[in-house]
């Protein structure tokens, strides 16, 4: 849920870029303010780009063509397209953090990750960075809906490449972040404070030590099931994945909620997102959707010989994790409603992730405990 922007034409990075992997990452204390009218930020990005990229330093204004791609929660895409002194056109994805995005995201954390997830060959490749957002290399590519994520053969790549994400190894410590997220979150949701007299009430009919009680519940819970730490996207909605219908290649993008974390809480956050925006709940995957889903993703090489045991794991481990996924984003709601200027009903959305988790909190719970219960028995 980490980001809303249009569902068009989208450019990303790439990891066949022409630039070399012993490319020296530029860097800039420049800052440019995400709220400027377009002409003016489109003069500081020109500037921007320069102070980055010495080879573009004497070209005129008039070389650089900006567009913007996506305006989303966290962050604005712009495309810059430049075109060389050679005659080369050359373009670049720039990428600007919203105001306030500190509180829900870990800035430090996600550029240590791109690097890393770059050369595995996942999202874009990072080719700069400043005072507040990044340059990233690019290729054409549509952003998938909901919709197309069940798609039997698209379910089965996803599976696949997240997979091979969840392999990727991020140098520092391997310590599940989830938690420690999910309470800061916490922190920040319960001592908000609204000008708007109907958001405050709305605000205030919100028990926080329920909710602090529901977060230590799951915690325990899903603490007994030995679920594997991985290096977890932790935002695998429609939006962060792009497709090259042409080529067939589909590509993860926007790790900014990325860390080490619980297989199956990637895996259950990823089947949240079928409802979309709207929480359309029916849209969720059966069982079929999801045990076809996870034979890919357990052995891509050979779906089919996955056993019985070894789904009915992996379907209780996603599932229980399903529950702290609709916590995490229900908080981050919050939040987002004080801090984010976007035209969007966070303060609702809070409501319809925490009611879904309510609602299937008994279930889920019987679930786990059952199966634990036959596990030590046999």
């Amino acid at each position: 849920m980490g980001a809303i922007e249009e569902e068009e034409q989208q450019v990303i990075g790439d990891k066949d870029s022409s630039e070399s992997d012993s490319h020296v990452l530029s860097s800039s204390s420049i800052s440019v303010d995400i709220s400027l009218p377009f002409p003016l930020l489109s003069s500081r990005l020109i500037n921007l780009c320069k102070d980055l990229f010495k080879k573009w330093s004497n070209l005129e204004d008039s070389c650089f063509s900006i567009q913007t791609v996506s305006g989303g929660i966290t962050n604005l895409l712009l495309k810059v397209t430049v075109k060389e002194e050679n005659g080369n056109e050359v373009s670049v994805t720039v990428r600007l953090y919203g105001p306030n995005t500190d509180y829900v995201i870990n800035r430090e954390r996600e550029l240590q990750a791109i690097k890393y997830l770059s050369a595995a060959g996942f999202g874009a490749k990072l080719l700069a960075v400043f005072a507040n957002g990044m340059v990233q290399s690019f290729i054409n590519a549509r952003t998938l809906t909901p919709q197309d994520m069940r798609k039997p053969k698209l379910a089965a790549e996803i599976a696949k490449q997240l997979r091979k994400f969840h392999e990727v190894e991020i140098p520092g410590s391997k310590e599940p972040q989830l938690w420690n997220d999910l309470f800061k979150f916490y922190e920040n949701a319960s001592i908000l404070q609204f000008d708007d007299a109907e958001k405050q009430g709305k605000y205030e009919a919100i028990s926080f030590k329920e909710v602090y009680n529901e977060i230590v519940e799951i915690k325990e819970l899903t603490g007994l099931l030995d679920a594997p730490v991985v290096f977890s996207h932790n935002d695998l909605l429609s939006g962060n994945l792009m497709l090259n219908d042409a080529e067939e290649k589909l590509y993860f993008i926007d790790f900014e909620y990325g860390s080490y974390s619980y297989r199956g809480y990637d895996i259950g956050n990823h089947f949240n997102e079928y409802a979309g925006y709207d929480c359309d709940y029916n849209l969720n995957p059966s069982t079929h959707e999801q045990y076809h889903f996870f034979r890919h993703y357990l052995r891509p090489d050979k779906p089919t010989e996955v056993s019985d045991k070894d789904l009915e794991a992996l379907y209780i481990e996603t599932n229980t994790f399903v529950l702290a996924s609709h916590l995490f984003w229900a908080l981050w709601a919050l939040i987002q409603a004080k801090m984010s200027p976007i035209d969007f009903d966070y303060l609702g959305y809070f409501f319809l992730r925490y009611d879904e988790y309510k609602r299937r909190k008994d279930e889920c719970c019987s679930l786990v405990r059952s199966y634990l219960s036959s596990r030590s028995s046999g």
